[in-house]
């Protein structure tokens, strides 16, 4: 016998039952709490989804209280330390960890589809020299459906997982033509020998050097970034993807959503704030000065604090481990002193830790980034690259679920009644120039 929820409408003084499968009933269960037969039945009303599930996923399992990040049950920093990337990617898209012929022919696989079609290339070279990146992403993403219309037929798992290999290979030469591009460098082809975030850091910073050689120290660094940004459950950009998804749209489209998303700064722009508010500090001292302004209100903490982690994130400690030795390489500068000192006093002040505010994944990965010489408005486009795995794999387990439909969330409605349209003469002159007679409150 299942466990079941039972519930009394006082106005009614009627009783429901609604099953509980996995902590949850469904909310279509609530529809038959009813006050007559005219009445459509309750709605659960949810601003956000903070506490509605909108999906059954088998990809990323987050404990926030326990501080747990695990992809496809594996927990993220045994992952961040042992694999690669794209075994990572493998793993997302496919369910296990890949065989090492599996992981060969990914590889290759991917190899093979780094190449922008030259028509793409002119498509970028549209923008002005100042566009955001972000901006020239999601517009040369969704070109893409253009170029590869056969992406439309999503249900032939042949031509789906064809797409998948040509977004996961381009995204990387994408934000590498738009970085060259603010500069008026030439595009630098991929070079396929290198691995996959040697082969992007090439199409970045080459110049006049024969064969582009990543630091591997960096090389590894920026590997590990990718692994912990690959998915992160039902975030706001991957909600995207499985709604405008459910419309059955191809998926650079779904994509090309997906990323406008992640593109907001609440999102994929807050280790740019990061970085802002270090600038905006400037030295250690004027540390304290700045948390008493936090907690007056007048300042927000950037990089603290996560809707789902109510412990430390578990991606920050890694992250934080990965600074030390980026900066090995390139040298310490102020910011992370700053930061280290932020951390340190944040962490020990009651105010804070009884709002359980402690650095996410955001508060380093920033200053990483900037120290390994990528430019702050490049930030979000370095997110959305491994993201794009984990879009993704929500996609297509989207797609092959029999419980999704369209997305169409209800509403509640608070507008007018039924009106009456008032002469063009009287309006704005009669005190009921509304013409409402219908008020009312209606689902």
């Amino acid at each position: 016998m299942p466990d079941r929820l039972k519930i009394t409408d006082e106005r009614t003084g009627l009783q429901y039952e609604a099953p509980i499968k996995d902590e949850t009933i469904r909310a279509i269960d609530l529809r038959q709490i009813k006050t007559g037969e005219k009445d459509f039945g309750l709605l659960s009303y949810d601003p956000a989804f903070l506490n509605t599930a909108s999906c059954r996923s088998a990809i990323t399992y987050i404990d926030g209280d326990a501080g747990i990040l695990r992809y496809r049950g594996f927990a993220i920093d045994e992952l961040a330390e042992r694999c690669s990337f794209l075994e990572v990617a493998w793993l997302l898209l496919n369910g296990e960890l890949p065989t090492e012929q599996e992981l060969t022919v990914w590889q290759s696989q991917v190899k093979r589809h780094t190449m922008l079609h030259e028509t793409t290339k002119k498509f970028l070279e549209g923008f002005r020299y100042d566009a955001h990146p972000m901006g020239m992403l999601i517009s040369t993403v969704a070109a893409l459906s253009t170029v590869y219309p056969e992406a439309r037929n999503i249900f032939d798992a042949k031509n789906r997982h064809l797409q998948i290999a040509r977004l996961v290979a381009k995204m990387p030469t994408i934000c590498a033509y738009c970085y060259r591009h603010h500069f008026g460098l030439p595009y630098i082809y991929p070079d396929n020998e290198l691995s996959f975030t040697g082969n992007f850091m090439n199409m970045m910073w080459k110049m006049f050097e024969p064969k582009y050689v990543a630091n591997p120290i960096l090389e590894r660094a920026l590997d590990v970034l990718f692994i912990l940004h690959a998915d992160h459950e039902q975030n706001c950009s991957t909600n995207i993807m499985r709604g405008v998804g459910s419309a059955q749209t191809d998926p650079y489209l779904c994509v090309a959503a997906a990323a406008s998303a992640l593109a907001g700064a609440l999102h994929g722009g807050a280790n740019e704030e990061v970085l802002r508010m270090l600038e905006e500090i400037g030295t250690k001292d004027r540390i304290p000065s700045y948390i008493e302004a936090v907690k007056s209100g007048k300042y927000k903490l950037m990089g603290f604090g996560h809707r789902v982690y109510k412990n430390y994130d578990p991606r920050a400690r890694i992250i934080k481990r990965t600074a030390d030795q980026v900066f090995t390489v390139t040298g310490e500068n102020h910011k992370i002193e700053i930061a280290r000192e932020l951390e340190r006093i944040a962490l020990e002040d009651d105010y804070f830790v009884q709002r359980k505010l402690y650095p996410n994944v955001d508060f380093y990965s920033g200053i990483i980034y900037e120290a390994m010489g990528f430019r702050p408005d490049l930030f979000t486009v370095l997110f959305a690259i491994p993201r794009v795995v984990g879009w993704l794999a929500q996609w297509e387990e989207m797609l092959l679920d029999p419980e999704q439909k369209i997305a169409r969330p209800r509403q509640v409605y608070t507008g007018y009644g039924l009106r009456d349209i008032v002469p063009m003469h009287r309006r704005g002159k009669d005190a009921d120039s509304p013409g409402q007679r219908d008020p009312q409150v209606a689902v």
